[in-house]
């Protein structure tokens, strides 16, 4: 079977979807580490010890390697690009690496394709959800929706747009997980994790991300000053315990800047309507 589909990278991503989604001599893919060719053959896909071999038949190609190497992919192999082969870059990385990215491929004959993943992709392997961006957007959905992913959806034809919602998003998602590092640290350094777990399980309140986010904002714009000094005096807590206050010291400066600043949102919101 000729191989339509070419895997750049072959980690975590590459191999999970390879094999879960059966692809086989479907599929060519490329690593630049030599030790993932085993990995490859187990899946059945044609293993590549060039760029070049993957990329030669490929209408569809899934960009799948580091996010600091992403661009430079871009940049190396859009040469060898099939003329109209869909680029999907599926790395991690800022809308505006994305769009220098979408001017190599676009410049060597590729459609290049924002593509966010949003989840990790165990377990979810290809019901993974996909938001997919760019002028080839609709194109792309139904190429990959084709050779097995689930839940893919078109956001806009702007390169960018769909990285910017993963990286905008990830600043609660991982920032969270860092203050949740932080506090455990401490909580543990000064013997009371039990208590301040159920203290937050006592305060949790079920509501939507929306409203979530508008009392949050409401809380900072009003009494942001006050709660940036009560924050200082949690840093010195945190350094009493041995705990360098990193996502503390952050909080301290968000919340003295946003201080009194209550109508800057709602203005915002107005001029976009």
């Amino acid at each position: 079977m000729e191989s339509t589909i070419a895997l750049i990278g072959y980690g975590e991503a590459g191999s999970t979807f390879a094999e879960a989604a059966g692809w086989e001599a479907g599929a060519a893919a490329y690593d630049v580490l030599p030790a993932r060719r085993s990995a490859m053959e187990a899946a059945g896909v044609l293993v590549c010890a060039t760029a070049k071999c993957a990329l030669s038949d490929a209408d569809l190609v899934l960009s799948l390697v580091t996010a600091d190497a992403a661009l430079a992919a871009a940049k190396d192999y859009a040469a060898l690009l099939k003329p109209g082969a869909l680029w999907c870059d599926m790395n991690s990385v800022a809308p505006d690496t994305k769009r220098a990215a979408a001017r190599a491929v676009e410049a060597a004959g590729g459609r290049y394709v924002d593509v966010a993943v949003l989840a990790p992709v165990n377990p979810a392997r290809m019901n993974v959800p996909l938001l997919v961006a760019g002028g080839a957007a609709d194109e792309a959905a139904e190429a990959l929706r084709a050779v097995g992913f689930a839940h893919v959806r078109v956001v806009g034809s702007e390169v960018g747009r769909a990285s910017a919602i993963k990286m905008i998003r990830s600043v609660m998602v991982k920032g969270i997980e860092a203050l949740t590092a932080e506090m455990m640290l401490a909580a543990d350094a000064a013997g009371v994790t039990d208590e301040v777990l159920a203290s937050l399980d006592a305060s949790e309140k079920a509501q939507g991300w929306a409203n979530r986010a508008a009392y949050n904002l409401e809380r900072m714009t009003t009494h942001g000053a006050r709660r940036a000094a009560e924050m200082e005096e949690s840093a010195k807590t945190l350094i009493g315990l041995g705990v360098e206050p990193v996502m503390t010291s952050g909080t301290v400066r968000r919340q003295r800047e946003m201080a009194g600043k209550a109508d800057l949102f709602s203005e915002k919101r107005e001029a976009a309507q």
